[in-house]
Order: C-alpha cells, then sequence, then structure tokens
C-alpha cells in the first residue's frame, strides 16, 4: 500500500516579526480554510507541522474538523538564514536564495546551508514514511524546505519552481515504500485566495 504525503506550504504571513511567532494575515487566514476544503475528504492519518506558528495555523483547521492534533516535529522548519530570528527582508532573500541554489553549502554567519536544510528534512520525511507507512499523512512546512525536499528526488525543483510556489500550496508526493512515484500539485493559482 503506497503512502501520500501532503507538502502544504503555510498561507500568507506578516512580512515583519519573529521567523517562529508569526502568524497568518487575513489572506493567509483565507488559505488556511482552502487548504481544509481541499484536503478534509482525503482519509488523512496525521497531521504534522513545523513549529513555526503560520505553519500551525494553515493546517490546525483541517486537524480539527477530521478530529486530530497536529504533532509538531522541529526538523520541519524553515531553513535558519542566519542567527537572528527576525524575517529577512525581501531585498535580501532572494540574492541569498540565488547564492544558495547555485552553492548549496553557502550560508551566512549562524544560518543553515541549503544541504544542511535539506539533509535533516530528508533525514526526517524518511523516518516518516517508515512509521505512517500506507498512510496519508499532511505536512505544514514553508516554501524552501518544501522544495529541498521536493528536489532531493528531482531536480527540477529549484529556485524557480519556489519562487512560483504560492502561499498557501499544496504538492502530495506518493511514495511505494521510500520510492517517489509521482508528485502532484493539488491547490491551482485561482484556488489559492477562496476560501
Amino acid at each position: 500500500m503506497n503512502t501520500f504525503i501532503y507538502l502544504v506550504r503555510h498561507g500568507d504571513s506578516p512580512k515583519i516579526g519573529d521567523e517562529r511567532t508569526r502568524g497568518l494575515t487575513n489572506k493567509g487566514e483565507l488559505g488556511s480554510h482552502r487548504v481544509t476544503n481541499l484536503l478534509k475528504n482525503e482519509s488523512i492519518n496525521a497531521v504534522l507541522s513545523s513549529p513555526y506558528t503560520r505553519s500551525i495555523l494553515t493546517v490546525e483547521k483541517l486537524a480539527k474538523e477530521i478530529g486530530q492534533e497536529v504533532v509538531v516535529y522541529e526538523d520541519l522548519k524553515e531553513r535558519i538564514f542566519s542567527a537572528e530570528n527576525n524575517r529577512i527582508s525581501d531585498k535580501e532573500l532572494i540574492p541569498l536564495l540565488e547564492q544558495s541554489f547555485f552553492d548549496v553549502e553557502y550560508a551566512l554567519q549562524g544560518g543553515e546551508s541549503n544541504a544542511d536544510c535539506q539533509k535533516r528534512a530528508i533525514k526526517l520525511l524518511k523516518e516518516l514514511l517508515t512509521l505512517y507507512q500506507g498512510c496519508k499523512v499532511v505536512i505544514g512546512t514553508h516554501g524552501l524546505v518544501m522544495t529541498l525536499m521536493l528536489k532531493y528526488y528531482d531536480d527540477k525543483y529549484n529556485l524557480n519552481f519556489l519562487l512560483h510556489t504560492l502561499k498557501p500550496d499544496i504538492y502530495r508526493m506518493e511514495f511505494n515504500g521510500q520510492e517517489l512515484v509521482e508528485v502532484t500539485r493539488l491547490l491551482e493559482r485561482d484556488d489559492s485566495l477562496l476560501p
């Protein structure tokens, strides 16, 4: 029996504030309703999330709808960009991402590289595939972590892919054991704003 992992990128969040505690904007709240509506009839067995508030809030309504608790995993958090806990501005982030996809070992002082982030996320994903074998599991996470998990299996998931993902966005990964069989995007661009 195959295992299905639903990677859910969090909804829109404020542009300022602490990385761990930033919540969702009104648009992000609408996105969380859309995630719930799209996934509530998928026979989900477990709802997991990054420890960051915006990720938990994006999948929490779904968990309640299907009678589950959100299980938090530290290794689903966003890549640590620097020792500071505040959000990096888009002006600073884009060049950092460009350099990071060019050199996967590149990191700012006190931060994590793409290679480090991917390693921790894939290690956990492989453990989850064993723990939840034959199940359907929602994972609330972040754009870069999601991209790096997908990139581990296929290089087409690159910076360009990341820059064109939505907030929220949903990608279903189908596995036969530890082998990725198929990836399907479940949220269309026009769907991102629908309640």
